[in-house]
């Protein structure tokens, strides 16, 4: 399985932006893909994920200004990021699990594939 995270970019703080992450190699209904970001000199934290073809969840941090969306004809999760802060600069990534519990769902380790991460600078 491969995933290949896209859309980061340097933004103005207020405006948006939309990632997106293609999965491939496997029949992507199997998988729940997930956002993570890390901040410079911090941990990476979960954003939120599309669980199975069901519906999104999200952390805290992404109530309310972000949506999590899948495509499945075109294997692809997306994270729209609307009214963004300079405290979202990070960089994104993207992970897949076939396994994942609902309640596991923010860990790092549930997931067996990555994507390469894309970075989001938002400027005050």
């Amino acid at each position: 399985v491969q995933l290949q995270a896209s859309g980061g970019g340097l933004v103005q703080a207020g405006g948006s932006l939309r990632l997106s992450c293609v999965v491939s190699g496997r029949p992507f209904s199997s998988y729940t893909v997930a956002w993570f970001r890390q901040a410079p000199e911090k941990e990476r934290d979960f954003v939120g994920a599309f669980f199975r073809t069901s519906y999104p969840v999200y952390a805290e941090s992404a109530k309310g200004r972000f949506t999590i969306s899948r495509d499945n004809a075109k294997s692809t999760v997306y994270l729209q990021m609307n009214s963004l802060r300079p405290e979202d600069t990070a960089v994104y990534y993207c992970a897949a699990s076939s396994s994942v519990i609902r309640s596991n769902l923010p860990s790092q380790s549930a997931y067996a594939h990555w994507g390469q991460g894309t970075l989001v600078t938002v400027s005050s």
